[in-house]
């Protein structure tokens, strides 16, 4: 229902998908050593009119899985509920992690938490 593609370097593997697909297209940019993947955000996201392709951060194929979930969970209950139990938990846990972070303060929160 969804196609997500990723590529790194000057590639633009989502752009040509999406050009041969009436299927919607995520593009995951890949950190390249060059330009930290600079370039692979760039080429993914500058797609030419007619040849949309939604975007997600470098390395964030996390966040194309949800948005792909999303899109599919607009026709399908099923999956749109599960969506909503997910951002739920997400809700859930900034709210546990914020209560600690007023209960112990902000330095020893990050001396716990950041590795």
């Amino acid at each position: 229902k969804v196609i997500i593609a990723g590529a790194g370097g000057a590639a633009a593997l989502a752009g040509t998908i999406a050009a041969l697909t009436t299927l919607p297209v995520i593009g995951v940019a890949i950190k390249s050593k060059s330009m930290e993947g600079i370039d692979s955000l760039l080429s993914t996201v500058q797609m030419p009119p007619g040849i949309p392709v939604a975007t997600v951060g470098i390395d964030n194929a996390g966040n194309a899985g949800l948005l792909a979930a999303i899109i599919i969970g607009a026709i399908d209950e099923k999956v749109n509920k599960k969506i909503k139990n997910y951002k739920d938990s997400l809700r859930r846990k900034n709210i546990d992690k914020n209560t600690k972070l007023k209960k112990i303060g902000w330095h020893k929160y990050l001396n716990k938490n950041i590795k």
